[in-house]
């Protein structure tokens, strides 16, 4: 699975990294980096949770 992010509709909140952060960080400025966009086995579950708990529905799960 690859993790997308709608960059335009994220707002920075934060939750995602709360859920995910071997996989995903906020920078300085707040903006969302995706560190490992590739996700398989438990960090699909952190993935999965992480999508789930923004509050924007800026990310998503695609097929790899």
């Amino acid at each position: 699975m690859r993790i997308e992010l709608d960059r335009p509709r994220c707002e920075g909140h934060g939750l995602c990294e709360e859920a995910a952060p071997k996989l995903m960080h906020l920078d300085d400025d707040g903006e969302l980096l995706i560190d490992v966009p590739e996700v398989d086995g438990a960090d699909a579950e952190a993935a999965r949770a992480a999508v789930r708990v923004c509050p924007v529905a800026a990310l998503r799960l695609a097929a790899a």
